[in-house]
């Protein structure tokens, strides 16, 4: 989870890369940003990986069979559309995504973002979903060893 706007491609990317190395799959919510510099790294990555999946946003209340513009990325392996057209500050309303992209996590890793990603951290205490936070100050074997307990690897 992460900022819709800004790659921040210097914690990012090595997110993407640690989750296709662990053979996790990957939920995004399919759009730019951190969505998109982490789905691009981790659909780099030579070794056996996950899919991509991105759970995309509908273009508006009105128009709800038309994905929002910009979605998916480029790298989104697996697009699940949906009615759903809220984001941002509206993330925890029952007509955004992020309960699914939540719902549908063993983990989430928060990476910086605005108010959508603290929308859906807010979401992960609600539905009891691991969570941890991620910065260009944070170790990524911490992280590494979060998602490797979260997800039952070795």
């Amino acid at each position: 989870m992460g900022s819709g706007t800004d790659e921040h491609d210097d914690v990012a990317a090595p997110i993407g890369t640690l989750i296709a190395a662990l053979g996790a799959n990957l939920l995004t919510g399919g759009g730019q940003g951190v969505m998109r510099a982490v789905s691009r790294a981790f659909t780099s990555y030579r070794g056996e990986r996950g899919v991509c999946i991105g759970i995309l946003p509908c273009a508006g209340i009105d128009d709800r069979r038309t994905a929002k513009p910009g979605y998916p990325n480029e790298f989104v392996e697996l697009s699940i559309r949906t009615h759903l057209p809220y984001s941002g500050p509206r993330g925890t309303d029952d007509l955004s995504r992020n309960h699914i992209n939540v719902l549908s996590s063993d983990a989430v890793v928060a990476l910086p973002g605005g108010a959508g990603t603290a929308s859906e951290v807010a979401l992960t205490r609600r539905y009891a979903v691991p969570v941890i936070g991620c910065s260009t100050t944070h170790d990524l074997r911490d992280v590494e060893r979060f998602l490797r307990s979260a997800l039952n690897l070795r």
